[in-house]
């Protein structure tokens, strides 16, 4: 999304937008299936609860495309939602059009500077001021594997990326797939992002895939990166072109695979099938990532309104970083509260370590944007930067080529 890219009709729009009537809370989401439809229901439960009356505003479909379509065209024609459901830069490139509202009252009263890790509050600012509120925070740098299949082959889980050829190569031998994935350019970021992190830290990460820094792109280490991605890329079956995420995560689960580098939503593929983890199959960091943790946050930007009653917008806001909305929205949605301190008694065993790890890498400063998942770069260059990694793993690019490519897509920004 490029909202830069609104022509001054926007400006002229908003200026004389009607906007929602007090106490009516419009909300464009994509939560239109399974455990977040049920987290949208609870959500309207409790903006209820406080006086208002909701407008249910979801739009199925596309991973939140088809909703950016949508909100382009209702913001320009002046008739914005309350809140919309955006993420990552595109939350300040909404910002810099001058169309939302400022949320510093309600964040100074419950004082959302100490509750949120300062690299995901960030996120939320524009200009030093809140903007936006988060959900929840998913953990991208996990490693989901059959303990029943490492058992068989007699091998460990591996823990960094110099075991994992070896490891893999075992269980190929032992007749099972090592890698389970789906040849998706989203999917071959997700891998590529754990690797990058794995080789090179997280400062290295912060300087290349997020600041973009030329001279972090071109080094050795990104080489090695790259490098090492297309090892990982052999253990790959020949049937992943295309395959869908939740495929492969059934890979993993019905003894197929032995492995699949994804995002936390996956344990919801294990919850179903009615595995538990630790027994079942185990959450793990990504090779070299156990002291990292690359986050994908879920985020709500809310809209100016002409009246200027923010009492609707704030107490949305407020509503979705309580404790009982996170509480309930992430035993749904196999995510973790976006709070830190948050009481993790009723989660499991997955998401009580990802909340540790949450804790102990913000304090580390290796708490880190999933480049991947749309939260670290800027839109022009996002998309750039996923097609290089994609192209690599399907082609017979060179890693330097590719280092090369990178440093293209980065000026983009």
């Amino acid at each position: 999304m490029q909202p830069r890219r609104l022509t001054l009709a926007l400006t002229v729009a908003c200026a004389f937008s009607l906007p929602a009537a007090a106490g009516t809370v419009e909300v464009l989401h994509w939560w239109t299936s399974g455990g977040e439809a049920k987290s949208a229901a609870e959500l309207k439960k409790m903006i209820e609860a406080r006086g208002h009356t909701w407008k249910d505003f979801a739009v199925a479909g596309g991973g939140g495309d088809n909703a950016m379509t949508v909100l382009k065209t209702r913001v320009v024609s002046g008739n914005p939602p309350v809140a919309a459901q955006v993420k990552g830069p595109a939350i300040q490139e909404w910002a810099a059009e001058g169309v939302l509202a400022n949320l510093d009252a309600v964040s100074a009263a419950e004082k959302w500077d100490t509750l949120l890790p300062p690299v995901v509050a960030n996120v939320m600012k524009y200009k030093g001021h809140y903007v936006a509120v988060p959900v929840n925070v998913h953990r991208v740098n996990w490693m989901w594997a059959n303990p029943e299949v490492f058992k068989k082959v007699g091998v460990e889980p591996p823990k960094s990326w110099d075991e994992f050829d070896a490891v893999a190569t075992k269980i190929e031998k032992a007749g099972f797939i090592a890698v389970a994935h789906g040849g998706q350019p989203w999917q071959d970021n997700t891998v590529f992002e754990s690797v990058a992190l794995g080789i090179g830290g997280a400062a290295y990460y912060n300087k290349a895939f997020v600041k973009l820094e030329p001279a972090a792109i071109n080094s050795p280490t990104t080489i090695k990166a790259f490098d090492t991605l297309r090892m990982v890329r052999k253990h790959m079956d020949k049937d992943m072109p295309g395959r869908d995420w939740n495929l492969a995560t059934a890979m993993v689960i019905n003894g197929k695979a032995a492995m699949q580098f994804m995002g936390d939503w996956a344990k919801g593929e294990f919850a179903a099938a009615g595995k538990v983890p630790g027994k079942d199959y185990l959450c793990l960091a990504a090779p070299g990532t156990a002291n990292a943790f690359t986050f994908n946050v879920d985020s709500f930007i809310v809209f100016a309104q002409k009246n200027k009653d923010m009492k609707p917008a704030s107490d949305f806001a407020s509503t979705i970083l309580s404790t009982p909305f996170q509480e309930v929205f992430n035993q749904n949605k196999g995510s973790i509260p976006v709070r830190l301190g948050h009481d993790m008694s009723k989660f499991d065993d997955c998401a009580k370590k990802s909340a540790a790890d949450f804790v102990a890498s913000n304090k580390s400063a290796s708490l880190v944007p999933s480049f991947a998942h749309q939260m670290a770069q800027p839109s022009a260059a996002q998309g750039a930067i996923q097609d290089v990694v994609s192209s690599f793993m399907n082609s017979n690019m060179t890693s330097k080529e590719a280092v090369a490519k990178l440093l293209e897509a980065a000026k983009k920004k």
